[in-house]
């Protein structure tokens, strides 16, 4: 059923992939649509997206239009059966979505109408959620509003990041999609409107909410250091020099409860100790900036200055 199935698959990021080979291994891709190159690194080199590669690999007709809402007509010159998005990056017309006989799905990394929007696995943890997933819906015109098809769960652990997250929901997504397609294709699949009384978004992370405040929880701090790790990293600011942090556990430790919240209350070769507003954060994993990433150890045995008593962040107004 699926073999001759022709499919325009549209994404960008590394999370695509695996739904991309999926679907290059069981249908027919005529065509991948995705955000256009760019210029990255200190050597100001070209890189092709991710999904843009596995295109290359498999011989099929790569498109990437600056702005997808006036550059489509090559998309449906291809006749589609199906256009299938994951996370590519523009809000598509009425004009391509419409167009296909069997429509135009989207894979989304949440439980929809749950985290709607560009950043819904960073959200999932920033936010405190217990359990994630992945939803294939029809699309419209909204952002992540269309109709459910299918949806799987899945439990976030305590030790999972940003990372671990993307890579577990995006296997989920390829075999949930080959699961799914059967359905569309011989229209047994049930439809079922969104709850706009239930929807939450994950908007795209801003620059300002990478910042720690130890102002805050420990659980909120260790949240977002898990949540951004390791893109696009949270981050303090020590001595008017940024540190990311890629790794931290939570202290629950009153001791210094007398202290600022921010300073630096310890110093061993296990981590950096520092204050917040109902314990501490143990600072395993970071990177100085001009430096590399490493454990705390590494980063103590390079800094001779006496850490203890420093209030991060004491320079951002």
């Amino acid at each position: 059923m699926l073999e001759n199935l022709k499919v325009v698959f549209m994404g960008t990021p590394e999370f695509s992939v695996p739904i991309l080979e999926e679907l290059i291994k069981n249908t027919k891709v005529i065509g991948v649509v995705c955000q256009p190159d760019k210029i990255k690194g200190r050597h100001q080199e070209l890189e092709f997206p991710p999904i843009k590669e596995v295109a290359i690999k498999n011989n099929i007709k790569v498109m990437q239009p600056e702005h997808i809402k006036e550059d489509y007509q090559s998309i449906l010159e291809l006749n589609p059966d199906i256009i299938i998005t994951c996370a590519y990056g523009q809000i598509l017309p009425n004009a391509i979505l419409s167009f296909p006989k069997y429509g135009s799905i989207n894979v989304h990394a949440s439980l929809l109408p749950k985290l709607r929007g560009g950043a819904p696995i960073h959200h999932a943890i920033l936010d405190n959620y217990q359990k994630t997933g992945i939803t294939i819906m029809y699309m419209d015109t909204g952002m992540d509003t269309g109709d459910i098809i299918s949806y799987q769960e899945l439990l976030i652990e305590d030790t999972d990041t940003y990372q671990t997250l993307h890579d577990k929901l995006s296997l989920i997504g390829a075999s949930l999609l080959i699961e799914t397609l059967p359905s569309i294709i011989n229209g047994t699949n049930k439809r079922i409107k969104q709850d706009e009384s239930k929807a939450t978004y994950g908007f795209n992370i801003k620059r300002e909410e990478e910042l720690i405040d130890f102002n805050q929880d420990m659980l909120t701090i260790y949240n977002k250091i898990r949540g951004l790790n390791p893109n696009p990293g949270s981050y303090f600011k020590l001595n008017d020099k940024t540190v990311k942090v890629y790794r931290a556990l939570k202290i629950d430790d009153k001791t210094y409860q007398d202290k600022e919240n921010g300073m630096i209350v310890e110093v061993d070769k296990k981590g950096i100790y520092i204050k917040c507003q109902d314990g501490l954060i143990k600072i395993c994993e970071l990177q100085m900036e001009g430096k590399k990433r490493m454990d705390t150890a590494s980063f103590l045995n390079g800094n001779k200055e006496d850490l203890v008593g420093i209030i991060v962040n004491r320079s951002i107004k």
